[in-house]
C-alpha cells in the first residue's frame, strides 16, 4: 500500500479520481470523488446534493461556456448500490443495473469523452453492499491515443481489507495532451474517520488546480451513511 497523500501531493494534475475501500476500523466502506481544472470553465463547479447523490454545478453561471462533459451527477444510489463516475455514464450505469445489468454491460455502450486530443478516460466505481462489502472499478480509455479504439478495464475487489483501498484517475500527470491512467488501480492506505480522511485528501490535492471533493463513509451493517462535500469556491 502507498500513502494516498504522497500520491496525490506528487501529481500537481491526477484530474478527477475515484477512491473505493473501507475504513481502519473495518466498519464503513469508504467513497471519495474529486474534481480538477486548469480551464476557467472547469473550475468554475462546485458540488451540490441531489437526493442521495450530488451533481456538479455551475458556481457563477454567467461564466459558464460549455456544460458538456462538466455538468453531470458522479454519485447516484440504485437501492444498496453506490455508483460513482466521472461522467454522465453515472446514469447509464443507474439505467442499466436497474434493469438487471451489470456493471461492465452498463458500460458496454460508453467509450472515452470525445474531448481531442486528451481523450479523457471515462472511470467508474460501483460499491455493493448486501451481507458484507465489495466494490469495483472500471476505466473506459483510447488504445494509445488512437479516437477509433477503446480499452476497457474492470478491477473487482471483494471483501476488501480494513484501512485499504483503490484509487484510479485520469490523467498520469500534466501535459499536453494529457496523458491517459495506466495498469491497475494503486493500493492506498484508508486512514483516519470520515472528516480527517476528507482534510487529509483535499490538503494533499494541488491548490492551484482543485475543485471539489466528496467523501463517503457507507455503515457497513445498516447501510447509513455520512458524506462530506468541500468546494474550492463558496
Amino acid at each position: 500500500m502507498v500513502s494516498l497523500e504522497e500520491e496525490l501531493r506528487g501529481n500537481a494534475y491526477p484530474g478527477r479520481g475515484i477512491v473505493l475501500g473501507k475504513s481502519p476500523d473495518g466498519k464503513k466502506a469508504v467513497a471519495a470523488y474529486f474534481i480538477m481544472g486548469r480551464s476557467a470553465n472547469s473550475r468554475n463547479r462546485i458540488f451540490v446534493e441531489d437526493g442521495n447523490g450530488i451533481r456538479t454545478q455551475a458556481f457563477d453561471e454567467s461564466r459558464m461556456e460549455d456544460p458538456s462533459l462538466i455538468i453531470y451527477a458522479p454519485v447516484r444510489v440504485l437501492g444498496n448500490k453506490t455508483i460513482v463516475t466521472n461522467g454522465d455514464q453515472t446514469d447509464t450505469i443507474y439505467e442499466g443495473m436497474d434493469r438487471q445489468m451489470t456493471f461492465e454491460q452498463s458500460l458496454r455502450s460508453r467509450e472515452f469523452e470525445p474531448d481531442a486530443p486528451n481523450y479523457t478516460p471515462r472511470i467508474s466505481g460501483i460499491m455493493h453492499i448486501e451481507k458484507g462489502y465489495n466494490y469495483a472499478l472500471s476505466i473506459l480509455k483510447s488504445d494509445g491515443g488512437c479516437p477509433d479504439s477503446c480499452s476497457r478495464f474492470t478491477f473487482a475487489y471483494e471483501n476488501p481489507a480494513a484501512g485499504k483501498g483503490h484509487f484510479i484517475h485520469t490523467y498520469m500527470q500534466d501535459g499536453n495532451p494529457l496523458p491517459s491512467f495506466e495498469g491497475e488501480p494503486k493500493t492506498v492506505k484508508i486512514e483516519g474517520d470520515i472528516d480527517t480522511f476528507t482534510d487529509r485528501v483535499w490538503n494533499s490535492l494541488n491548490e492551484e488546480n482543485k475543485v471539489s471533493l466528496f467523501v463517503r463513509f457507507i455503515d457497513i451493517e445498516d447501510g447509513s451513511w455520512e458524506t462530506r462535500i468541500v468546494n474550492k469556491n463558496r
